[in-house]
């Protein structure tokens, strides 16, 4: 079959990755797709946050024959309804499923309602109701904007006084837009160790039915080594998680996978897709930091290259309501991403940098995020431009392997983290 991938980034490279090696597809669009991408697909030039312009694009193509909506906007915009009324197949939750990642509020009572263990919190769309609650609080404490803001809408304020500053950020001088417009102030976890940032991703499969959790992963959001600065869509990944063991995973999957899909399935909001888990150890046990409603970026590039199963039979049986027939297989071993910034990111940064890569090691694989091709030339295009990753026996071979390889890469102002695997001292 021919498909159409939504989306640009270096997630949406690892997905159409995964999905070219499937004797099922044929063809693969992308839209918009980035310069790596393109050496797989056709990209097309549409706006995908556009829900009619997206229909009438695959209206007037019938070869295609199945979309993969990959990012978190034209999800919360309710694409995959769009598609499903047009009579097209699609792979990603509805509009009313994906409120699970596009509002923190409705996913923090969704928790209360049902038990699912989180974080204590309050929810504000008032700003001097919010600045009030915040000064008889503890600290530190963990605000965020409550709508989509490319993974860094949520901020960790260790004073009164940062609190107040952050507060203002997002209510009032709007830095994450709209999304801004109601807060939620949350309880900071503290780790099992009383090490801040005992975090895990856990992203699964479901068909609403039945859920079925792929490898963990741990993601780096600081843009600075040792978890410092400010937060970005994600610096860089592992996996395995060293500290996910076997008890872990049946405490998560009894008390919050599946919680989590019927309590979905009790509020009529059947969730199909990938259900994102970002998971906090704490000393009363894993509690839930954040949903997502897609694969996440950049945990998607170290998980999908160690699925042995075909990706395209996947995606399908999810549509189907069939999941349960599946049987998914993975690799032995690690995978880490270090993922290539422009300087200046998360905040002001050039582009049209030219990028020089080296000679890489052949088992090297080099996702694309924020790339494009002038006159055959390489250049950045984005805050993140390259995810460049590495399989090995143990976390720190593969490491050693993703690091050897990055210092072959070069472009001007060119940044990244040190430390990507290194974390909860992930070094065998």
């Amino acid at each position: 079959m021919n498909v159409l991938v939504i989306g640009n980034g270096g997630r949406e490279h690892a997905i159409i990755m995964a999905i070219a090696k499937s004797p099922l597809v044929d063809k693969i669009y992308c839209m918009k797709g980035n310069a790596g991408i393109a050496d797989l697909a056709e990209c097309v030039d549409v706006d995908y946050c556009d829900r009619t312009a997206v229909g009438e694009w695959v209206d007037s193509h019938p070869d295609v024959e199945y979309t993969v909506i990959a990012p978190d906007d034209p999800l919360a915009l309710g694409l995959a309804d769009e598609l499903e009324a047009r009579g097209h197949r699609v792979f990603g939750p509805n509009q009313r499923a994906a409120q699970i990642e596009s509002s923190k509020a409705f996913a923090k009572a969704l928790m209360k309602k049902y038990k699912i263990p989180t974080a204590a919190y309050e929810i504000f769309d008032n700003y001097d109701d919010a600045l009030q609650y915040i000064q008889k609080g503890r600290f530190p404490i963990v605000l965020k904007a409550d709508g989509l803001a490319l993974g860094k809408g949520v901020l960790i304020c260790e004073s009164l006084e940062e609190a107040k500053a952050g507060l203002k950020q997002i209510m009032l001088d709007k830095a994450f837009g709209a999304a801004g417009n109601v807060v939620v102030v949350e309880e900071f976890l503290q780790g099992k160790e009383f090490v801040p940032g005992e975090e895990v991703s856990i992203l699964t499969f479901t068909d609403g039915k039945t859920i079925i959790p792929m490898i963990p992963s741990c993601d780096h959001k600081r843009v600075l080594d040792g978890d410092r600065g400010l937060n970005t869509g994600g610096m860089g990944t592992f996996t395995p998680c060293p500290f996910y063991d076997e008890a872990a995973a049946r405490e998560v999957y009894e008390r919050i996978l599946i919680p989590t899909v019927q309590a979905m399935n009790a509020e009529g909001r059947p969730f199909k897709g990938v259900l994102y888990f970002g998971l906090m150890r704490t000393p009363d046990g894993m509690k839930v930091v954040e949903y997502n409603a897609r694969f996440g970026d950049p945990e998607t590039q170290v998980i999908l290259p160690m699925l042995k199963t075909d990706l395209m039979e996947i995606f399908q049986a999810i549509t189907d309501e069939r999941l349960s027939d599946i049987k998914i297989e993975w690799e032995a071993g690690a995978c880490v991403c270090v993922v290539l910034a422009s300087g200046g990111y998360p905040q002001h940064y050039a582009k049209g940098m030219p990028i020089e890569i080296g000679t890489l090691d052949d088992d090297i694989i080099v996702y694309h995020a924020g790339t494009k091709r002038e006159n055959g030339v390489l250049k950045t295009n984005g805050g993140r431009v390259l995810g460049i990753c590495a399989k090995g026996e143990s976390i720190a071979e593969a490491r050693e392997k993703a690091y050897r390889n990055v210092k072959k890469i070069h472009f001007d102002g060119m940044q990244y983290r040190n430390d990507i695997g290194i974390k909860y001292n992930a070094k065998g």
